[in-house]
């Protein structure tokens, strides 16, 4: 490991974009040079190059529409359909950055195959469930499950016991793209929440404003337009709330510790903040945990870093953590590979982060010797996988 002085560093990224902002402005604050901005331009254009000593950060290729159109294939960044292709191509970079860094002599921050894991829901919620950490139950994930063709199958999870209510998501989406939250209302009635909007021709847009469909041929059209890019099923869990506002929250793990969380809370099924979903007030949720008789640091966050180390060559993920009604029960509903996208929150008290934002933690964690190990990192006692 080199000394932190001498550390140089390079982010794959979109030069600009606000994330390696942060990222740089977290390098200066530690008394480090700039990172070499690696664009992920060049490297689907096969132009990116990586020197030996470099320790090598990929960041996510969101935010520039030429970027997108490459590893999408369509034409407008806010159109929904192309994730299957989006996954292919992406995963196929970012295998490229890391022979190439490793054929320098670099250090890669993120690991090839688990971001492929990451990115795919469907292998996410497996190794997650294998392992025993609490998850929705899903239909949909492990080995030889047929794939969801459409909105029969779909319908048809839907008349099983337990899933009247599911939340359907594209299986390489992210930020609630093409995510609808379905369920029966009665009568064999069938609505959907969701952010996705379908145009007069067919064809499917991501919307900042949730829409709630009633039709059930327009919701089968939008599953059936989806389901070629791949789709996974879970079934809709009641969320706990906080001031009469469902509320989740993201829980940032970095190099196996739980270093920051921010409570989500909607009036809808989606707690995106994009989509509406504001902060909510982290101390009440603590307090509503220890109302309920659990414990801060051994079910919400335990749950949170025994899903993070399922992912170990990944220095920092994001997890979004699922608290039941009540606060008394938790399941990780995601685990994110660029989930730290979280302006002003600094660190968790006594995470070893406090003053630190999401950045500046990774940083400190990158450059920490190996044998300086951070407190708390010792594996917890698995923990059984609760019924909903």
């Amino acid at each position: 490991m080199r000394p932190a002085a001498s550390r140089r560093f390079a982010v794959v990224g979109v030069p600009g974009n606000r994330r390696v902002a942060f990222f740089q402005r977290a390098l200066r604050a530690a008394g480090l040079p700039e990172a070499r901005v690696v664009p992920w331009l060049d490297v689907l254009r096969g132009r990116a190059g990586f020197a030996g000593g470099e320790t090598v950060r990929i960041d996510s290729p969101g935010e520039d529409p030429e970027v997108d159109r490459l590893l999408r294939g369509v034409e407008d960044p806010a159109r929904v359909e192309g994730t299957g292709r989006w996954y292919a191509r992406f995963t196929d970079a970012v295998r490229e950055v890391a022979e190439s860094v490793r054929a320098a002599g670099g250090t890669l921050l993120d690991d090839p195959a688990e971001i492929a894991v990451l990115f795919d829901k469907r292998l996410c919620h497996e190794r997650l469930a294998t392992a025993g950490v609490a998850v929705p139950p899903s239909p949909t994930s492990g080995a030889g499950v047929p794939a969801v063709r459409g909105w029969d199958d779909v319908r048809a999870v839907l008349a099983e016991p337990g899933y009247r209510r599911a939340f359907v998501k594209l299986a390489h989406g992210s930020s609630a793209s093409g995510v609808l939250a379905v369920e029966f209302a009665g009568g064999g009635r069938v609505r959907a929440a969701t952010s996705v909007e379908r145009a007069p021709d067919g064809r499917l847009f991501n919307s900042l404003r949730l829409r709630r469909y009633t039709a059930e041929p327009e919701i089968a059209a939008i599953v059936d337009a989806l389901a070629p890019d791949g789709l996974h099923i879970e079934r809709w869990l009641p969320k706990a709330d906080q001031h009469g506002r469902a509320a989740d929250l993201r829980v940032v793990v970095v190099a196996g510790r739980a270093t920051h969380a921010v409570v989500r809370t909607s009036r809808s099924p989606l707690t995106n903040l994009h989509l509406g979903g504001v902060r909510g007030d982290l101390a009440e949720a603590r307090a509503a945990v220890r109302a309920a008789g659990r414990s801060w640091r051994d079910d919400v966050l335990g749950p949170c870093e025994r899903a993070a180390r399922r992912f170990p060559g990944t220095l920092c993920v994001g997890v979004d953590l699922l608290p039941a009604t009540g606060w008394r029960r938790f399941a990780v509903g995601e685990v994110n590979a660029f989930g730290d996208l979280l302006p002003g929150l600094t660190g968790l008290p006594g995470s070893g982060s406090e003053g630190l934002d999401t950045y500046a933690a990774q940083v400190a964690a990158a450059v920490r010797p190996h044998h300086e190990e951070p407190p708390c990192t010792q594996p917890l006692p698995a923990q059984p996988v609760r019924p909903a």
